[in-house]
């Protein structure tokens, strides 16, 4: 496995494997891997000859007052992940190869980042995407792998490679959870013991409106309600939202007559956490 920080570097190492006739896959994270990367880079090796993960805090996906400066930051451990988990190259680039100080471009997807996460982290999704781009300019893999928690994200990163005719395949891959059900996630080691049990509310909320819609409940609002209201119930809890959207274009619902996502946000202590489980089609 090699670990290099210099783009160019990164980009000539990535080019000949694509003439040596291998396959790439790139795995997008910020460090502090835990078994949700793991499947990932998993699900990479199993699709493709080589595998390229890319270690990276965004500072522009940060929106003021959010946790840049304590998030995790385990490079040692992490480049120990990657090297049991068969990674080939691993790409860590400092803020200041990756952003120059007069950057004046951005890259922003339209509607499907105006909700959920979108209405409570300002310029997130800014920041999401235009990383991911120059990512992808760095790193000319042919597949990235992006897990389903992250749904918002997800779909958006879609839309983008869509609209702007990147040539990458974007492969999603389901959630990763916990024995108990809690949705894997880097900011889970905020969580203090007792906020930690009280986090499977979330789990719990979005599997019984799940069983509620396979029982015949079509009205959004009688769902997000109830799963709200168990929410609350287990303890403190600030949520931001939880919503019923349509599964490709995000936008809210009111009867779910197509397939849909139910999704969550909230901040027990100081641990923002996000879910979202499916809903079939009704037809």
């Amino acid at each position: 496995m090699k670990s290099v920080s210099d783009i160019e570097e990164t980009r000539r190492q990535v080019l000949a494997m694509r003439r040596d006739g291998h396959t790439v896959g790139l795995v997008l994270t910020m460090g502090a891997l835990h078994i949700g990367h793991r499947s990932l880079i998993d699900a990479a090796r199993k699709r493709c000859h080589r595998v390229v993960v890319s270690i990276f805090v965004n500072p522009t996906q940060f929106a003021p007052g959010e946790d840049c400066d304590r998030y995790p930051r385990t490079i040692e451990a992490d480049l120990a992940v990657c090297r049991e988990s068969g990674v080939d190259l691993v790409f860590v680039p400092s803020v200041e190869q990756m952003y120059a100080a007069d950057a004046a471009t951005t890259v922003h997807v339209d509607r499907l980042t105006e909700g959920l996460c979108g209405a409570h982290r300002l310029g997130h999704f800014d920041g999401v995407t235009t990383v991911v781009t120059k990512l992808f300019n760095i790193v000319p893999a042919h597949m990235a792998f992006f897990g389903e928690k992250d749904y918002q994200q997800l779909k958006t990163v879609q839309r983008m490679v869509l609209d702007l005719n990147l040539p990458i395949q974007i492969v999603p891959c389901p959630t990763v959870r916990e024995p108990d059900g809690l949705a894997v996630s880097s900011r889970n080691s905020y969580l203090t013991p007792s906020q930690r049990r009280q986090a499977l509310s979330l789990y719990r909320a979005l599997r019984n409106a799940v069983d509620a819609f396979a029982a015949g409940q079509r009205d959004a609002r009688q769902l997000t309600e109830q799963a709200a209201g168990e929410i609350r119930g287990a303890g403190p809890v600030e949520i931001d939202y939880v919503s019923v959207v349509d599964a490709e274009t995000l936008e809210p619902l009111e009867i779910v007559d197509a397939p849909a996502r139910i999704c969550v946000a909230a901040r027990i202590g100081r641990c923002r956490l996000i879910d979202n489980l499916p809903l079939a089609s009704s037809k």
